[in-house]
């Protein structure tokens, strides 16, 4: 692999456990992993200028269902809360397979790559008409980014008493018997890995407590992560009350799903107890401030979490509830959610910053990846401060305030995935015309 040099850095925010922030800096990699920082260090291999740049870490994404991509702004979904939202949609992802999946998936992976974004999670929790979690896993790999896929499921369908429609749900000895094949073929466990594969059932109100628990013993068994949806809303507490009991924070718990091994999507709902529990066990939490904006959730409490020890990464969640897949763009709006909900000093611009980079690499157990430090891997956003959006900044190291939301240059372990702010390993417009076929073919 070709050393680099990145050199003349204006700033360097670099989340290492100081939180240093460097000027006129540089940075030099090898195979994959950051060696140097400092002025004026020798070059060697590519030299990639950053004059007139913040470089921060690369961006970590850490709950996304990138099949949704092919179904934004769906009108009968526009103006509904979850379960409506769902059932409006669930029909539509049924005539899916693999072809609509990938494509779906690589636009998606590039979209949040332009955005600062170089480790994604995903949550997949659908497979109609054989398609399967590599058609996803395949996409990443042509996009260059470092993925956590998750191997989702639902079991309970709406004659059964749950949400989702007969045909996309599955026998739950088949789930588990996946999740067994692709952690078997596709999970990597070492420090760098491209592609570490999670169990995710869906929510509690698609699968069964049992599968909830199996599923928690075959992770553990495997040593691979959980994941799911978790008190998004309202609704979504008052289902877990009626059929459980009890509130999904005493569900997770019950059926072994908290633990640093263990992070749930949304968390809008939970409670103080819910919070410390959360926070003793050490649970991640995917905050997704647009997606609960558009669907109606409610503003998550992650200052409460934060100051309680939790620890939350961002998620821009899928496509068909956010619209969009702005990892940056994503950080901003949970910065400023904080300060509607607390104050203006709730949360700052460099908070929110470390919670999108540092906090979700913590959140998917990849201390790897989130800082820039000597030893920890080359995935480095370079932004540049020279234009429109950043003209007048007094603190261009403040990128949530006054910033660009389109990355200049993108390293994933070194290598270019984005260079001069357009996607270096893809033909993008034949991919996007790929996207609208199957659009239109979805619509008639």
């Amino acid at each position: 692999m070709t050393d680099i040099t990145i050199i003349n850095a204006q700033s360097i925010v670099t989340m290492d456990d100081t939180r240093r922030e460097l000027a006129g800096c540089d940075i030099r990699i090898s195979n994959g992993v950051i060696t140097e920082i400092g002025p004026n260090l020798p070059r060697s291999g590519t030299v990639v200028n950053a004059e007139y740049c913040v470089v921060t870490p690369g961006l970590v994404n850490t709950h996304h269902h990138l099949y949704q991509t092919l179904t934004r702004a769906v009108p009968g979904g526009q103006d509904a809360l979850l379960f409506g939202w769902l059932q409006t949609l669930y029909p539509i992802w049924a005539r899916f397979g693999p072809d609509e999946m990938r494509v779906s998936a690589q636009v998606g992976l590039a979209e949040l790559a332009l955005s600062g974004c170089t480790l994604s999670s995903d949550h997949l929790y659908l497979y109609p008409n054989g398609a399967r979690l590599e058609d996803t896993i395949d996409a990443a790999r042509s996009v260059g980014l470092r993925f956590h896929p998750t191997r989702g499921a639902m079991s309970i369908g709406v004659s059964a008493g749950g949400l989702p429609p007969d045909d996309l749900v599955e026998a739950e000895a088949a789930i588990l018997n996946d999740c067994i094949r692709v952690i078997d073929a596709f999970h990597d466990p070492a420090e760098g890995s491209m592609c570490r594969v999670g169990i995710a059932p869906c929510s509690p109100f698609s699968v069964s407590r049992e599968l909830m628990r199996d599923a928690a013993l075959l992770a553990r068994d495997k040593g691979v992560m959980l994941h799911t949806h978790l008190a998004e809303n309202d609704e979504d507490i008052a289902y877990s009350l009626e059929k459980f009991g009890c509130r999904p924070g005493q569900y997770a718990q019950d059926l072994g799903w908290t633990g640093d091994d263990v992070w749930h999507a949304h968390c809008v709902k939970l409670d103080i107890s819910e919070i410390d529990l959360f926070a003793r066990t050490r649970t991640g939490v995917a905050h997704c401030p647009c997606s609960n904006c558009r669907l109606g959730s409610g503003i998550a409490p992650v200052r409460a979490m934060r100051d309680a020890g939790v620890t939350v990464g961002l998620g821009v969640d899928g496509s068909a509830s956010n619209d969009a897949g702005n990892l940056v763009s994503e950080a901003r709006l949970s910065m400023l959610l904080q300060r509607v909900a607390n104050g203006a000093d709730a949360m700052s611009a460099r908070e929110a910053l470390e919670i999108a980079t540092r906090g979700g690499a913590d959140v998917l157990g990849r201390p790897d990846c989130g800082r820039i430090a000597v030893g920890k891997r080359a995935d480095i956003a370079i932004w540049d401060v020279s234009g429109i959006e950043s003209a007048g900044s007094w603190d261009p190291a403040a990128l949530l305030l006054a910033g660009p939301t389109r990355v200049k240059h993108l390293l994933v372990d070194g290598r270019a995935v984005v260079t001069d702010g357009q996607i270096a390993t893809l033909d993008l417009p034949a991919l996007i015309a790929e996207q609208n076929m199957l659009s239109m073919q979805l619509m008639e």
